[in-house]
Protein backbone atom coordinates (compact mmCIF):
# COMPACT_ATOMS: atom_id res chain seq x y z
CA UNK A 1 0.00 0.00 0.00
CA UNK A 2 0.92 3.86 0.02
CA UNK A 3 2.98 5.92 2.50
CA UNK A 4 1.77 7.05 6.06
CA UNK A 5 1.05 10.71 6.62
CA UNK A 6 1.34 11.66 10.30
CA UNK A 7 -1.48 13.91 11.51
CA UNK A 8 -0.11 15.74 14.97
CA UNK A 9 -1.97 17.49 17.74
CA UNK A 10 -0.82 19.34 19.99
CA UNK A 11 -3.51 17.79 23.19
CA UNK A 12 -6.27 15.32 23.86
CA UNK A 13 -9.47 17.99 22.95
CA UNK A 14 -7.75 18.93 19.50
CA UNK A 15 -7.32 15.11 19.05
CA UNK A 16 -10.86 14.69 19.64
CA UNK A 17 -11.74 17.14 17.24
CA UNK A 18 -9.31 16.47 14.56
CA UNK A 19 -10.67 13.38 14.95
CA UNK A 20 -13.97 14.03 14.05
CA UNK A 21 -12.82 15.77 11.30
CA UNK A 22 -11.09 12.90 9.90
CA UNK A 23 -14.24 10.86 10.12
CA UNK A 24 -16.58 13.01 7.99
CA UNK A 25 -13.57 12.50 5.30
CA UNK A 26 -14.34 8.92 5.60
CA UNK A 27 -11.72 7.99 8.13
CA UNK A 28 -12.65 4.46 10.17
CA UNK A 29 -10.55 1.95 12.95
CA UNK A 30 -9.08 0.62 9.80
CA UNK A 31 -7.57 3.60 8.16
CA UNK A 32 -6.05 4.30 11.73
CA UNK A 33 -2.29 2.98 10.98
CA UNK A 34 -0.05 4.47 13.76
CA UNK A 35 -0.74 6.22 17.37
CA UNK A 36 1.65 7.65 19.69
CA UNK A 37 2.34 10.28 22.19
CA UNK A 38 5.31 12.41 22.52
CA UNK A 39 7.00 13.50 25.52
CA UNK A 40 5.10 16.86 25.01
CA UNK A 41 1.60 15.52 25.28
CA UNK A 42 0.86 15.89 21.73
CA UNK A 43 -1.19 13.11 19.46
CA UNK A 44 0.49 11.64 16.50
CA UNK A 45 -1.91 9.69 14.09
CA UNK A 46 -0.52 7.77 11.11
CA UNK A 47 -3.03 7.10 8.36
CA UNK A 48 -2.70 6.73 4.89
CA UNK A 49 -1.43 8.66 2.22
CA UNK A 50 -3.60 7.58 -0.44
CA UNK A 51 -7.15 8.82 1.11
CA UNK A 52 -8.95 5.51 -0.50
CA UNK A 53 -6.86 3.20 1.13
CA UNK A 54 -8.31 4.14 3.98
CA UNK A 55 -10.99 1.65 4.40
CA UNK A 56 -8.95 -1.10 2.55
CA UNK A 57 -6.30 -1.40 5.00
CA UNK A 58 -6.44 -4.98 6.39
CA UNK A 59 -4.57 -5.93 10.18
CA UNK A 60 -1.48 -8.02 8.06
CA UNK A 61 -0.90 -4.98 6.33
CA UNK A 62 -0.47 -2.30 9.17
CA UNK A 63 1.55 -4.66 11.03
CA UNK A 64 4.17 -4.52 7.83
CA UNK A 65 4.02 -0.69 7.92
CA UNK A 66 7.13 1.53 8.93
CA UNK A 67 6.38 4.96 11.19
CA UNK A 68 7.97 7.56 9.40
CA UNK A 69 8.84 10.22 11.84
CA UNK A 70 12.53 10.30 13.46
CA UNK A 71 12.60 11.30 17.15
CA UNK A 72 11.17 9.96 20.59
CA UNK A 73 7.47 8.93 20.49
CA UNK A 74 5.14 6.11 22.28
CA UNK A 75 3.40 4.04 20.36
CA UNK A 76 -0.26 2.24 20.90
CA UNK A 77 -0.44 -1.57 19.85
CA UNK A 78 -3.93 -1.92 20.04
CA UNK A 79 -7.18 -0.47 22.04
CA UNK A 80 -9.99 -2.82 22.78
CA UNK A 81 -13.55 -1.82 23.96
CA UNK A 82 -14.98 -4.33 26.45
CA UNK A 83 -17.82 -5.62 28.38
CA UNK A 84 -19.04 -2.90 31.19
CA UNK A 85 -17.42 0.19 29.66
CA UNK A 86 -13.66 -1.64 30.48
CA UNK A 87 -11.09 0.02 28.02
CA UNK A 88 -8.31 -2.29 27.45
CA UNK A 89 -5.08 -0.89 25.88
CA UNK A 90 -1.51 -2.17 25.31
CA UNK A 91 1.76 -0.34 24.21
CA UNK A 92 5.12 1.24 25.20
CA UNK A 93 5.52 0.92 28.80
CA UNK A 94 6.39 4.74 28.74
CA UNK A 95 2.99 6.04 27.55
CA UNK A 96 2.79 7.49 31.26
CA UNK A 97 5.09 9.20 31.08
CA UNK A 98 2.73 12.53 29.25
CA UNK A 99 0.15 11.70 31.25
CA UNK A 100 -2.45 12.47 28.73
CA UNK A 101 -3.11 8.57 27.55
CA UNK A 102 -6.11 7.33 29.54
CA UNK A 103 -7.73 10.58 28.48
CA UNK A 104 -6.71 9.88 24.22
CA UNK A 105 -7.99 5.95 25.12
CA UNK A 106 -11.23 7.42 26.24
CA UNK A 107 -11.51 9.30 22.57
CA UNK A 108 -10.30 6.15 20.35
CA UNK A 109 -12.79 4.25 22.17
CA UNK A 110 -15.74 6.94 21.62
CA UNK A 111 -14.26 6.75 18.05
CA UNK A 112 -14.45 2.89 18.02
CA UNK A 113 -18.47 2.49 19.20
CA UNK A 114 -19.68 5.76 17.03
CA UNK A 115 -18.25 3.17 14.57
CA UNK A 116 -19.07 0.09 15.91
CA UNK A 117 -16.15 -1.38 16.21
CA UNK A 118 -14.80 -3.47 19.26
CA UNK A 119 -10.87 -2.56 18.27
CA UNK A 120 -7.98 -0.73 16.48
CA UNK A 121 -4.76 -2.60 16.30
CA UNK A 122 -1.47 -0.37 15.14
CA UNK A 123 1.40 -1.05 13.23
CA UNK A 124 4.55 -2.80 14.80
CA UNK A 125 7.41 -0.66 16.41
CA UNK A 126 10.23 -1.44 18.70
CA UNK A 127 9.50 -1.14 22.60
CA UNK A 128 8.99 -2.82 26.16
CA UNK A 129 5.57 -3.70 26.22
CA UNK A 130 3.08 -2.66 28.87
CA UNK A 131 -0.59 -3.26 28.70
CA UNK A 132 -3.77 -0.70 30.79
CA UNK A 133 -7.26 -1.57 31.86
CA UNK A 134 -9.52 1.01 32.42
CA UNK A 135 -13.20 1.59 33.60
CA UNK A 136 -13.34 5.34 32.02
CA UNK A 137 -11.86 7.01 35.06
CA UNK A 138 -9.18 4.68 37.00
CA UNK A 139 -6.83 3.05 35.12
CA UNK A 140 -4.84 -0.01 36.10
CA UNK A 141 -0.98 -0.96 35.09
CA UNK A 142 -1.25 -4.60 34.09
CA UNK A 143 2.35 -5.39 33.40
CA UNK A 144 2.92 -3.91 37.01
CA UNK A 145 1.35 -7.47 38.22
CA UNK A 146 3.97 -9.30 35.46
CA UNK A 147 0.35 -9.04 32.60
CA UNK A 148 1.71 -7.77 28.93
CA UNK A 149 0.03 -8.63 25.65
CA UNK A 150 -3.23 -8.85 26.88
CA UNK A 151 -5.95 -10.42 24.15
CA UNK A 152 -9.16 -9.92 24.59
CA UNK A 153 -11.75 -13.02 23.37
CA UNK A 154 -15.60 -12.76 23.63
CA UNK A 155 -15.18 -14.82 27.57
CA UNK A 156 -12.20 -13.07 28.78
CA UNK A 157 -8.67 -12.08 28.90
CA UNK A 158 -5.60 -14.02 27.65
CA UNK A 159 -1.79 -12.93 28.49
CA UNK A 160 1.78 -14.03 28.87
CA UNK A 161 3.61 -13.29 31.81
CA UNK A 162 7.52 -11.33 31.58
CA UNK A 163 9.55 -14.43 32.15
CA UNK A 164 7.36 -17.50 32.29
CA UNK A 165 6.71 -19.92 29.81
CA UNK A 166 2.85 -20.23 30.35
CA UNK A 167 0.08 -18.71 28.54
CA UNK A 168 -2.73 -16.94 31.57
CA UNK A 169 -6.84 -16.42 30.94
CA UNK A 170 -9.00 -13.66 33.35
CA UNK A 171 -12.92 -14.42 32.47
CA UNK A 172 -14.90 -11.23 32.15
CA UNK A 173 -17.22 -13.03 35.02
CA UNK A 174 -13.88 -12.59 37.49
CA UNK A 175 -13.81 -9.48 36.31
CA UNK A 176 -17.23 -8.63 37.02
CA UNK A 177 -17.56 -10.31 40.36
CA UNK A 178 -14.86 -9.08 42.08
CA UNK A 179 -13.47 -6.23 40.22
CA UNK A 180 -9.74 -7.56 40.68
CA UNK A 181 -7.59 -8.11 37.98
CA UNK A 182 -4.74 -9.90 39.68
CA UNK A 183 -7.06 -13.39 39.01
CA UNK A 184 -5.38 -14.44 35.67
CA UNK A 185 -4.88 -17.79 35.74
CA UNK A 186 -2.46 -20.47 33.66
CA UNK A 187 -4.31 -22.35 31.06
CA UNK A 188 -1.18 -23.69 28.56
CA UNK A 189 2.03 -24.15 28.94
CA UNK A 190 4.60 -23.69 26.17
CA UNK A 191 7.09 -26.48 25.35
CA UNK A 192 9.11 -24.17 23.23
CA UNK A 193 10.56 -21.82 26.34
CA UNK A 194 9.01 -18.70 27.65
CA UNK A 195 6.31 -16.92 25.85
CA UNK A 196 8.16 -13.86 24.15
CA UNK A 197 5.03 -12.50 22.16
CA UNK A 198 1.49 -13.10 21.81
CA UNK A 199 -0.13 -12.61 18.51
CA UNK A 200 -2.27 -9.29 19.05
CA UNK A 201 -5.64 -11.15 18.00
CA UNK A 202 -7.30 -13.95 17.69
CA UNK A 203 -8.18 -15.68 14.77
CA UNK A 204 -10.42 -18.01 14.01
CA UNK A 205 -10.06 -19.07 17.44
CA UNK A 206 -6.62 -19.81 16.76
CA UNK A 207 -3.84 -17.60 18.88
CA UNK A 208 -0.15 -17.99 17.97
CA UNK A 209 2.49 -17.94 20.85
CA UNK A 210 6.21 -16.89 20.09
CA UNK A 211 8.65 -18.73 22.27
CA UNK A 212 12.28 -18.87 22.86
CA UNK A 213 11.71 -22.22 20.91
CA UNK A 214 9.42 -21.36 18.33
CA UNK A 215 5.60 -20.66 17.76
CA UNK A 216 2.89 -22.23 18.91
CA UNK A 217 -0.52 -21.80 17.70
CA UNK A 218 -3.51 -22.63 19.90
CA UNK A 219 -6.99 -23.26 20.32
CA UNK A 220 -8.96 -21.40 22.26
CA UNK A 221 -12.55 -22.08 21.42
CA UNK A 222 -13.18 -23.68 24.79
CA UNK A 223 -12.02 -21.14 27.28
CA UNK A 224 -10.31 -22.21 29.81
CA UNK A 225 -9.71 -25.43 27.98
CA UNK A 226 -6.75 -24.27 25.48
CA UNK A 227 -5.06 -26.75 23.26
CA UNK A 228 -1.86 -26.90 21.12
CA UNK A 229 -3.08 -27.42 17.27
CA UNK A 230 0.66 -26.74 15.40
CA UNK A 231 4.00 -25.49 16.16
CA UNK A 232 6.47 -24.43 13.80
CA UNK A 233 10.67 -24.54 15.31
CA UNK A 234 12.27 -20.93 15.14
CA UNK A 235 15.59 -19.59 16.82
CA UNK A 236 13.61 -17.66 18.96
CA UNK A 237 14.18 -14.63 16.99
CA UNK A 238 10.88 -14.29 14.93
CA UNK A 239 7.24 -14.07 16.10
CA UNK A 240 3.78 -13.55 14.87
CA UNK A 241 1.89 -10.63 15.57
CA UNK A 242 -1.05 -11.02 13.35
CA UNK A 243 -2.55 -12.47 10.23
CA UNK A 244 -4.94 -11.41 7.68
CA UNK A 245 -7.48 -13.88 8.29
CA UNK A 246 -7.14 -16.78 6.07
CA UNK A 247 -3.98 -15.84 4.19
CA UNK A 248 -0.56 -14.32 5.20
CA UNK A 249 0.84 -14.38 8.96
CA UNK A 250 2.84 -10.56 9.74
CA UNK A 251 6.34 -11.74 11.15
CA UNK A 252 8.27 -9.74 12.89
CA UNK A 253 11.95 -10.17 14.38
CA UNK A 254 14.15 -8.56 17.35
CA UNK A 255 16.49 -10.05 20.11
CA UNK A 256 15.23 -12.86 21.93
CA UNK A 257 15.55 -11.67 25.77
CA UNK A 258 14.16 -13.86 28.60
CA UNK A 259 11.57 -11.26 29.09
CA UNK A 260 10.34 -10.54 25.42
CA UNK A 261 11.07 -9.67 21.81
CA UNK A 262 13.73 -6.48 22.07
CA UNK A 263 14.23 -4.12 19.29
CA UNK A 264 10.90 -4.92 17.29
CA UNK A 265 10.88 -4.52 13.67
CA UNK A 266 7.86 -4.03 11.12
CA UNK A 267 6.57 -6.95 9.88
CA UNK A 268 6.99 -9.26 7.20
CA UNK A 269 3.73 -10.61 5.46
CA UNK A 270 4.06 -14.64 5.17
CA UNK A 271 2.71 -16.69 3.06
CA UNK A 272 -1.01 -16.10 0.96
CA UNK A 273 -4.58 -18.02 1.18
CA UNK A 274 -4.69 -20.93 3.00
CA UNK A 275 -1.76 -21.06 4.70
CA UNK A 276 -0.72 -22.77 8.33
CA UNK A 277 1.57 -21.90 10.83
CA UNK A 278 3.33 -25.40 9.88
CA UNK A 279 3.36 -23.61 6.04
CA UNK A 280 4.97 -20.51 8.10
CA UNK A 281 7.60 -22.93 9.66
CA UNK A 282 8.91 -24.20 6.51
CA UNK A 283 8.69 -20.94 4.56
CA UNK A 284 10.71 -18.97 7.29
CA UNK A 285 13.22 -22.69 6.91
CA UNK A 286 13.58 -21.53 3.01
CA UNK A 287 13.57 -18.01 3.28
CA UNK A 288 15.16 -17.20 7.21
CA UNK A 289 14.40 -13.34 8.19
CA UNK A 290 17.25 -11.55 9.46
Amino acid sequence: MSGVKVERFSEPTVFLHGLKTLRQSGLTPRGMLFLALSSDGAVHLGIPEDPEKITQVKVGEKLALVWPNEGRYFHFDSVHRLPGNFVLWNGDRRLKDPGTANEIVNIVSSFLKGGSARNVLFGCTPHQGGSWLSDGTNVVALHELGVVDVVPVAQGLFARKVMDRRLFYLPFSSLASTGRVDGFQPVFESPLGNVLVLERRVIGDRLVMSCQGGLIEVDVSDVPRVSECARATTNGSLAVVGRIDGGAFAVTSGKPQPWGLDELRPALLVGGDGFTLVDLGRALQARPIA
